[in-house]
């Protein structure tokens, strides 16, 4: 059945994308290449090596390059890109822009707004370059920033990785337990640090935990200041530097090119199960990948202006700043996306005439129950992609954004993780945009669904594998030295293929005579969260959206309880203020998630709770509730940004028939 896209680029549009003129000049060099999309993606697995190495030409990705493109030998794991290359990220993040153009628009919840230009961000990220190097900083060492989302950052990240060394940060709102998990795990020689930050209202002292923090590490050589909350000023007494010092030693003006596998960033499994995974992502891996979804997949362009909403703890904050190497202008927030108020970032959205917009998908949907329709309040005319990630973005959630916020726009649902740095499937400006589905498949990306035995699946749920290698691989985990967990945990399930975790499904439309023959994704959820009554899988993500649809409930998480040799699906729902969960609301939810899906998805229990358990990044984290049920200890709770909400899963009565 032939399906109706919600949004289609006209030919003009189509004609002036980066994705198109890369495409046409491909097709001159390669003339056998495959009509359409799809065409080009076959072509980009099948000549993986041929693809990177244009796109290196194609937007000038400034190193020393040599050798060949990736390593023989090597099918999936252990194969590097480009082996015998050296670059720097700074280097790169930096060339691209006009010196008197905007690098970042910064805003703040307490209506703080700064600016600086290229010229500006050079000048200062050298200089703190010159500070870290004068305390022995070098290639491979680590600096951390228990920073938030603003102008430092980027700076900090910037400084580092120019001298070669890595990147890694934390949003201040970790826990003390939660930032010694990650920073100690892996030594920073420097930690850039806040005394404090407003989020809802409120405002956060931080210099308690700061101070806990250093001297929890050792390996600190020095402790860099920032004045980031007036109402909470550093003792006399503090040890380190100030961040106006840092930024006005002697700057470093050269650019160490690193190996293209070195390590740029530190980022962290979310910790739920344990402690968290430190995953080590490579300096040119990163940036290539980063360059191809932001130029061919998002259409970004240098001046135009970016924004996600995002912490400096989530890796759409990696993804986020490095759009800055194709010239383009980050626009920044930090502080609670409804504080100071529910339209706060449509605010910013329309004075910055934002051009990509991002958030998770939990955003849209609260801003759809909040009843904000910034198509009628706002001037969005700049707006040309919304995307969205963190969980997938309900069909409801697809008519919303184009009935209430613009009906003109590339609406992106994007899915990959920290993992990779990157995604699996993502937006397309060339191609339409389905109700519910992600637009395509990333380009260079073997990817594929699959059953319990790894066949690959032209219809039905599997599991999300990747084929062939990719440079944003990581390089591996910190502190192990065989990769025997890294191993572990991308290639066990399935060996010589990467498993990523996701339960998903390819969704394929016929060609047309406007269309082009097109697959798109569904993703259903994490695997490990799959529910499996009766013994058939049903992902998360398909009770979630129904669930959403009643006006009642502001939150939802599913999981499944082992009863009576079986397991049966047990509904939590956050409700409205006001509002409890009564015989009526129960068949109201129940009758929902009927009609539209299988009797197997109505839960076999609904139980109201005053708050449901995410992680810092805001993402719900059933494998903690489902071991609360179970009388199972959750392993670590300081990854949670409200580790107490677990305790209205304790000793449920309604769980015990």
């Amino acid at each position: 059945m032939t399906r109706t896209p919600l949004w289609q680029p006209s030919d003009d549009r189509i004609a002036n994308t980066r994705l198109t003129q890369f495409e046409e000049r491909l097709r001159k060099r390669y003339p056998d290449m495959a009509p359409g999309y799809e065409g080009l993606h076959a072509w980009s697995v099948a000549y993986a090596d041929r693809f990177w190495e244009n796109l290196v030409d194609e937007f000038g990705v400034l190193g020393d390059w040599s050798g060949p493109v990736s390593e023989d030998g090597f099918p999936v794991v252990g194969r590097r890109f480009f082996p015998q290359s050296r670059i720097n990220f700074a280097e790169n993040l930096l060339a691209r822009g006009n010196p008197e153009a905007v690098a970042i628009i910064e805003h703040r919840e307490d209506g703080r707004r700064r600016i600086v230009t290229f010229d500006d961000l050079r000048h200062k990220s050298q200089a703190l370059a010159g500070a870290l190097k004068s305390v022995g900083v070098g290639e491979g060492d680590r600096v951390a920033g228990f920073v938030p989302n603003g102008i430092e950052a980027v700076v900090g990240m910037l400084a580092a990785s120019q001298l070669g060394a890595v990147w890694s940060s934390c949003s201040p709102d970790f826990g003390l337990n939660g930032v010694i998990d990650r920073f100690g795990q892996i030594e920073p020689k420097v930690l850039i640090a806040i005394n404090g930050y407003h989020y809802n209202g409120k405002v956060i002292d931080t210099r308690d935990r700061v101070r806990n923090i250093v001297d929890s590490l050792p390996s600190l050589a020095r402790l860099i200041r920032i004045d980031n909350c007036d109402d909470c000023p550093w003792p006399d007494d503090s040890v380190g530097m100030t961040w106006d010092e840092a930024i006005s030693a002697e700057p470093v003006c050269h650019y160490t090119r690193m190996p293209f596998n070195a390590p740029l960033y530190i980022l962290y499994s979310s910790g739920t199960t344990g402690v968290p995974k430190c995953i080590v992502h490579g300096i040119g891996g990163t940036l290539l990948q980063h360059v191809k979804e932001h130029a061919l997949h998002t259409d970004v362009h240098a001046g135009d202006r970016v924004f996600y909403y995002t912490t400096c703890g989530w890796m759409m904050w990696n993804w986020l700043v490095s759009s800055l190497s194709l010239g383009a202008t980050l626009v920044l927030f930090d502080g609670s996306p409804f504080s100071p108020a529910p339209e706060v970032l449509w605010n910013i959205a329309e004075k910055e005439q934002i051009r990509v917009f991002g958030a998770s998908a939990k955003y849209y949907a609260a801003c759809e129950k909040t009843g904000l329709k910034p198509r009628e309040s706002h001037n969005l005319e700049a707006l040309d992609a919304l995307l969205s990630t963190g969980s997938p973005l309900s069909h409801e959630s697809f008519d919303y954004l184009y009935r209430d916020v613009k009906p003109d726009v590339c609406v992106s649902s994007i899915s990959g993780g920290t993992d990779i740095v990157a995604c699996f499937a993502l937006g397309n400006p060339n191609l339409p945009v389905y109700r519910g589905e992600l637009q395509c498949i990333s380009l260079g990306m073997d990817v594929a669904f699959v059953d319990d035995d790894g066949n690959p699946l032209a219809e039905g749920k599997g599991e999300l594998i990747c084929r062939n290698a990719f440079p944003s691989m990581p390089v591996g985990f910190w502190n192990d030295p065989e990769n025997a967990r890294f191993e572990d945990a991308y290639f066990s399930r399935f060996p010589g293929v990467w498993a990523h975790g996701d339960y998903g499904e390819l969704s394929v439309h016929p060609e047309t005579a406007t269309t082009p023959a097109q697959t798109g994704v569904l993703i259903h959820g994490r695997s490990d969260a799959t529910l499996n009554p009766g013994g058939v899988r049903i992902g998360t993500a398909e009770i979630y959206r129904q669930v959403e649809k009643v006006d009642a409930v502001l939150e939802a998480l599913a999981i499944g309880q082992q009863w009576e040799d079986d397991v049966r699906v047990v509904l939590f729902v956050r409700l409205r203020d006001g509002v409890t969960l009564d015989d009526d609301l129960v068949q109201t939810i129940r009758q929902t998630i009927r009609a539209n899906t299988t009797p197997r998805h109505v839960p076999a229990r609904i139980v109201q709770v005053a708050d449901i358990p995410r992680t810092i990044s805001g993402k719900i984290v059933e494998l903690a509730v489902r071991n609360v049920l179970h009388g199972e200890p959750v392993k670590n709770k300081d990854a949670l940004a409200n580790p107490e909400a677990l305790r209205y899963f304790e000793n449920l009565p309604e769980l015990k028939q």
